[in-house]
């Protein structure tokens, strides 16, 4: 009786073990169920989308099903790269769309990754979330102000998680830099300096003829009408950045192509996640491309201008000095490079790979490092900058309400006439 006891007792805890065996050990290493996949639909299939693949590839949940472009070749390029990559984890077809509502519109797709000229993010992010699509977004999330705080109203209206794709959040030496400034390692902030080139120009480009695998108004979309140019959209044997970031209508030059990323660190560092500055001081000499500062309540002044390095920022304190960029940390106390951070002291959101965070938001339901409030907030800085350059005059402006206190020219300008019937508030 004993010894069947014991039988019984082993073989249930054999059939209990062969009942709960891990997924991986049925599929090899990398296996990943389907029920597990997040189906993807890539919007936008230009020199972003390409960086964009390999970078989101490399999170093992992901899939892409679906691609979508104005540009037929460029589609067509990024449909068999697309093809080849999902052939690391498992072979499926991927299918190319001109219009990215028909994408929309396919219930196998999860969540989308919009890389898009700047002038089409509000309308497809909001046409997204409508559709029950997660996004990630390109930096920077919006073109206007309104459209920024329209896509955070559709984004949490109908619950979906977006990430904006401010990545440099997710680098050490910039959260490092942001946690040594917000503890008060180098004293009171006095002023902050943000090296990044000159704002937005209206576009003074030739039309010229349309080629034929391009089309042309909808690549236009919700925007101004205006001809081709290829500076706009470089066909396909050119691999360089499109400069339509540097027009009016369809970018804001490089005070959102790169103050994106470092007017964010700004925010991040001194707590400003979910604000803004109150006050906007453009330089005296009218047609100036940089000289302009900024006032946060606290009285800390940030500075748009060349202080000797590029594409960086240096936050200026009662008792040292950050400067920090992609390629460097560089700190007035050494003490400070691998300094022990206190229990009392503020840590921030770590985020060690930015589409790996995405992945990780979608699968628990909770914000991503830089969510869509984040994005809004540090697009709506750069925007601001924008117009305090064109207006050439001191703004007030109100965070909270975000409005001008100042200037009814200045208030019309946070959004934009939408063309024909594109309608980015219809949600």
């Amino acid at each position: 009786m004993s010894s069947r006891r014991e039988f019984l007792k082993t073989g249930s805890l054999m059939a209990a073990g062969f009942m709960i065996v891990p997924r991986y050990v049925l599929g090899g290493g990398g296996y990943v169920a389907p029920s597990d996949r997040i189906n993807l639909g890539y919007i936008g299939n230009g020199k972003m989308a390409r960086s964009l693949l390999k970078s989101i590839n490399s999170c093992p949940e992901t899939l892409v099903l679906a691609s979508s472009d104005v540009d037929s070749k460029k589609l067509g390029r990024f449909v068999n790269l697309a093809m080849e990559a999902n052939k690391q984890k498992i072979k499926t077809d991927v299918k190319g769309y001109g219009d990215y509502r028909e994408l929309l519109q396919r219930k196998d797709i999860d969540a989308v990754v919009v890389a898009t000229p700047d002038h089409w993010h509000a309308q497809i992010t909001i046409d997204a979330a409508k559709a029950g699509k997660d996004i990630y977004c390109e930096k920077p999330l919006s073109l206007t102000v309104g459209e920024g705080r329209a896509m955070v109203n559709a984004v949490r209206k109908y619950k979906r998680v977006l990430q904006t794709g401010s990545m440099q959040r997710s680098m050490d030496n910039f959260r490092h830099a942001a946690e040594l400034v917000i503890n008060g390692y180098i004293g009171q902030i006095k002023e902050v300096n943000v090296s990044i080139g000159e704002p937005v120009k209206d576009c003074d480009l030739p039309s010229m003829p349309t080629p034929d695998y391009l089309n042309w108004d909808m690549w236009i979309g919700p925007s101004l009408y205006r001809g081709y140019n290829p500076v706009l959209s470089p066909p396909i044997e050119e691999d360089v950045w499109a400069w339509w970031r540097g027009y009016r209508g369809f970018g804001g030059g490089y005070i959102t192509d790169w103050g994106a990323h470092m007017f964010d660190i700004v925010q991040w560092a001194l707590g400003m996640d979910d604000s803004g500055p109150v006050s906007f001081t453009p330089p005296s000499i009218p047609g100036a491309v940089s000289g302009l500062s900024f006032k946060y309540a606290n009285g800390i002044n940030v500075y748009h201008k060349d202080w000797g390095k590029k594409n960086a920022i240096q936050f200026i304190g009662s008792e040292g000095t950050i400067e920090v960029a992609r390629g460097f940390l560089k700190v007035s106390q050494p003490k400070l490079e691998n300094v022990q951070f206190k229990s009392s002291d503020i840590r921030l959101y770590k985020s060690q790979q930015h589409q790996q965070d995405w992945v990780n938001s979608m699968k628990s339901r909770k914000d991503p490092i830089a969510n869509v409030e984040v994005g809004h907030r540090t697009a709506s800085v750069c925007n601001l900058v924008n117009i305090a350059y064109e207006l050439q005059k001191p703004l007030l402006w109100n965070p909270k309400k975000e409005v001008f206190l100042n200037s009814a020219y200045g208030n019309q300008m946070l959004s934009r006439p939408y063309r024909g019937n594109w309608d980015y508030l219809s949600f």
